[in-house]
């Protein structure tokens, strides 16, 4: 990339920060009282420009690069680690949820999956929801290289600069220092909502009630098993009833001298005799906060071992178990829920609304994992069943800054909703139309919100 020119950031420069969040509702991270230091101005070098730039290459920073470049947008996507896929690969995840009824992208990644072998299937060939997760990165490499997307890793957004409403650069740091990066749309697929709220957009956290967020869960890939020899213990496709092996999961997981922190663990099946497993829920800490993240990550890492040397301990089927490795991103469930122009509600998913500028047609139900281990270890039932329904367009543009999309969990939505439209088949239906809108936006400079949902189908 080209240095464009330099960036004087300064006290007095129109600039967001975290300090500069005023949301309706938030949950800070940072302990109160403090002590500070005051950080130097400085001139930070602005080393590419673009028409949309997506913050985040996780299932919908993904989709949403690829569709933009594929509108004639020069796109940059920039990502934290050290490949693209976010859950779907540095978290290990291995399981696409709400993906079936998806055209665009989605059916298109799932056929380059199939074609190199990377999709699980069952004993009589049916097609399941699993997948290898270097499979996984291989083909999002391919998709954002053939579309265009000019990819950075390795990279993590800090700031912004505004002038008024309008985002107009990123700032990020990596091993190349501090740079800036400017673009005329900028799509926000941080899953935590991190460049709106250092945008200054509003945001909303956690259970309306007390704040109390889903708890996160480190995924891991087990092998040393038999298929055959295990199949009560797993299922492997959706209309299979999964409680039944879920319990007996745990019960052996207890006769091995450990109950899962999750009361519901989970074996996927990827591959011949390699397993994905989740079996751990970590309450109470903030996505958002380093420290929490790390406290969760350790703890964590530390019960899928227990686990799985139990499991080991009891002979049987599982003497061989051997654990592979586990995630280097833990799975942060919830995080900011970034203010729209409309928010996603849970009436919309109990009546099953539909909406003219509707994007994403969501069918997973509501999906609570408990916020408080004293009361629930599994699944929260909130007395109703979710009815297919739309995410409209609108939820997808920033309510407080011009110029911001999101897409994926950080998108405008209440508690409940979240629950149901997080998972990642709807992410990436929801990035492919982010970008899309972006692309339009920025090549007809306009801001996102007049783009009208005909101009992206």
């Amino acid at each position: 990339m080209k240095r464009r020119g330099f960036l004087k950031l300064s006290a007095a420069a129109t600039v967001g920060s975290a300090a500069s969040i005023r949301p309706a509702r938030t949950a800070d991270p940072v302990e109160a009282k403090q002590p500070t230091v005051l950080e130097p101005s400085r001139t930070v070098p602005v080393v590419a420009q673009a028409d949309v730039i997506v913050c985040g290459a996780g299932p919908a920073g993904c989709a949403a690069a690829i569709a933009a470049a594929r509108k004639g947008a020069k796109t940059l996507l920039l990502e934290l680690h050290g490949c693209l896929g976010g859950i779907w690969t540095t978290g290990l995840l291995s399981w696409i949820l709400d993906y079936r009824n998806k055209r665009g992208l989605m059916p298109e990644l799932l056929e380059r999956l199939t074609k190199r072998e990377g999709r699980a299937a069952t004993r009589d060939g049916k097609l399941t929801n699993a997948y290898d997760v270097e499979v996984m990165k291989l083909a999002l490499d391919e998709m954002c290289a053939e579309a265009g997307v000019q990819i950075q890793l390795h990279t993590r957004i800090v700031a912004v600069a505004k002038t008024g409403r309008r985002l107009t650069h990123v700032i990020a740091e990596s091993k190349s220092g501090r740079e800036a990066f400017a673009a005329k749309v900028f799509i926000d697929c941080t899953g935590d909502g991190d460049l709106g709220a250092l945008s200054g957009n509003g945001f909303d956290w956690g259970h309306p009630d007390d704040g109390r967020t889903q708890p996160m869960t480190l995924m891991a890939l087990v092998t040393g098993i038999v298929p055959e020899e295990i199949q009560e213990f797993y299922r492997e496709l959706d209309s299979e009833p999964w409680a039944p092996p879920k319990e007996k999961l745990k019960a052996q997981m207890e006769r091995g001298g450990h109950s899962p922190s999750y009361s519901r663990p989970t074996l996927f099946r990827v591959r011949n005799d390699l397993f994905a497993l989740m079996t751990n829920h970590e309450y109470g800490l903030k996505g958002i906060n380093a420290r929490d993240v790390t406290r969760a990550t350790l703890h964590a890492r530390k019960e899928v071992n227990d686990l799985v040397a139990g499991l080991r301990s009891t002979g049987g089927v599982w003497k061989n178990l051997r654990l592979v490795a586990t995630a280097a991103q833990i799975g942060v469930r919830e995080g900011r829920r970034l203010h729209g122009l409309c928010t996603v509600s849970a009436d919309d998913a109990r009546e099953g609304r539909t909406f003219a500028d509707g994007v994403c047609r969501v069918t997973f139900g509501i999906d609570v994992h408990s916020t408080d281990p004293r009361r629930e270890k599994g699944i929260e039932s909130v007395g109703w069943r979710a009815r297919p329904y739309d995410i409209p367009l609108r939820a997808l543009v920033a309510r407080d800054v011009e110029g911001l999309m999101m897409a994926g969990r950080c998108i405008s939505g209440d508690f409940l909703a979240h629950s149901s439209y997080r998972v990642t088949g709807n992410a990436v239906a929801m990035g492919e139309a982010a970008g899309k809108t972006a692309a339009v936006a920025a090549q007809t400079k306009r801001p996102p919100a007049q783009v009208n949902i005909a101009e992206i189908a």
